[in-house]
Order: C-alpha cells, then structure tokens, then sequence
C-alpha cells in the first residue's frame, strides 16, 4: 500500500506539472507559487485546527531557512517548467539528491563513499547529456533554472532532515512553508506589472496548481510514514515516467535518445545516492547501539 501512495503522489506532483505549464502562459511564476502556497496553507490550516494541532516552534530558524530555499527552489522550478519540456525541468530538479549528498560530505562532514561518488559523477554526466541538446538554444536558460531549482532544493531537504532529527512533525514543516511562500509572494503578486485578473479557466489552474501540490505532499508523507525509506524512494521516479507522458500528449514533446539516455542517468545515480545513504545511516546507527547493548549484557 505505502507504493500505491507514493505513485499516487508521483502522479499528483505531475499533474501540478501540468497545470503549472498551462499557467504559465497566464500568470507569472511568482504568482503560481504565491497561488500554490496559499491554497496549500488553507488546506493545512483546517487539518490543523481540526486536530487542534499547535503551529508554534522553538526551531523558527530552521523552519525559516528551509522555507526560503524551497521558496526559491519552487520560483526557478516554475519557470524552469513554462520554458523546457515538462520531463527535463522535472528531471533536473530531481539533481537534488546528488547536490544533497555533496552538502551532506561538505557541510555535515559525513564520510562519503567510493559508490556516492561514483553516483554523483554519473548524474552530473546525466545532466551533461540532457542539457546537451539545447546548449545552444532559447531553452537553455529554463535548463539552468531547472538545475538551479536542483541545486537550491538540496538546502531545503537538507533543512527537512534536521527538522525530522529534532522531533518537528511533516505538518509543521509543511505549514511553516506554505505560510512563508503566501507572505512571500503577495507582495511580489500585487506590485506585478501588469496585474493578471484571474477569470474561471484561470483559477482551475491555479487550484490545480495548490490542490495537486497539496495532495501529492500527503500521499508522500504517508508512504513515507508506513512504508520502507528505500523501496518508497524509488517509486518517487515515477514522476518523471508520468511528465513525459503529459509532454508528450499534450504538448507533443518528444526527447532525442541522447537526452532519455541522461534522465535515465540522473534517474540511476539518485537511486544508487539515496541507497547508499540509507545504509549509511543504518550501519552508523548500529555501531551506536551494539556497544549499548553489550554493556546492558555485561551488566546482567
């Protein structure tokens, strides 16, 4: 069951893919992410006050952080979107992992291993060979906002995780950003030159934009929840697989060989990353309680 969530949500996030690209041509990035954090931060805030939940927070800075990165992270992402292919703005912006893994070695000082290397360099070569077809066209500068979403994203999870080490529950960490990305963006929305009245069509998008977004974030947060780590990331994937179908249907997007043979890339290194970070992690984890456990045994 916890794959069918993550599908599911794979399948939502893709959807605001779509809508977000049908936006595009009527509103300005900046005013879809104001629109998908306040239509979020509603759906949030009746969760919240129905489970009579507490908003507040002793953590605000990490909460601030991770909610500017993944403001600017979600700007580029849109724009990266209105400008390439579905699949390759989606693709680029699921570098995360590997950036993620460079900051976790450099920033966090944790020790990094010939396969975490090997996986990183094969996704920066993956990157290489999607962005190669439009080194030399328009769509270049929406295949750097895509990286740079990728980039920028990596802060924001990293954020995620310290937030998860020190107890904040997925609700919180959701609110804190949807609430940040509304403050953000209304005064960007109201200074806009020109002003973009929403009619019918126009808020149907943008609803899609926040409730897709919204939906997808459960979905995952409950696969995450009662499924395993690893078996539910792969399966996160799955939201490149739907975009090109969208792209293609829609838009009639089709992508050379040389770039599929770099999202499979990407696709294949931020496996083999989020793997070996887990065992990592797992093994770090029993080198802590093994001594534990055999004082406990000696003591008896």
């Amino acid at each position: 069951m916890p794959t069918l969530w993550m599908i599911a949500a794979s399948l939502l996030f893709a959807c605001m893919g779509v809508c977000v690209k049908l936006g595009a041509a009527r509103f300005a990035a900046a005013e879809l992410v104001f629109y998908r954090g306040f239509i979020a931060l509603l759906l949030i805030y009746g969760y919240v006050r129905f489970h009579g939940l507490r908003v507040a927070t002793p953590n605000w800075r990490m909460h601030l952080t991770r909610s500017i990165s993944g403001l600017v992270a979600l700007v580029m992402y849109f724009v990266a979107i209105g400008m390439i292919p579905l699949a390759t703005a989606v693709t680029l912006n699921y570098t995360s992992p590997l950036f993620l893994a460079v900051l976790l070695a450099v920033w966090q000082r944790e020790r990094v291993g010939l396969p975490l290397v090997l996986a990183v360099l094969a996704g920066f070569l993956g990157v290489v060979l999607l962005l190669r077809p439009a080194w030399h066209a328009e769509q270049m500068l929406g295949g750097l906002f895509g990286l740079g979403s990728g980039i920028i994203s990596s802060i924001a999870y990293l954020h995620v995780r310290k937030l998860g080490e020190v107890g904040e529950p997925e609700w919180r960490t959701v609110f804190w950003f949807s609430l940040i990305s509304t403050v953000a963006g209304l005064p960007w929305v109201l200074s806009a030159n020109p002003f973009h009245a929403v009619d019918g069509p126009g808020w149907l998008l943008l609803l899609g934009v926040g409730g897709f977004g919204a939906a997808a974030q459960l979905c995952m947060t409950r696969a995450y929840k009662h499924g395993k780590t690893m078996v539910v990331a792969s399966f996160a994937y799955t939201t490149v697989v739907f975009s090109s179908l969208f792209g293609y249907w829609l838009w009639g997007e089709e992508l050379q060989p040389i770039a599929l043979a770099g999202i499979g890339l990407i696709v294949a290194s931020g496996l083999l990353a989020t793997s070996f970070s887990q065992i990592v992690t797992a093994v770090r984890d029993s080198v802590i309680v093994k001594p534990a456990s055999s004082v406990e045994k000696n003591r008896t």
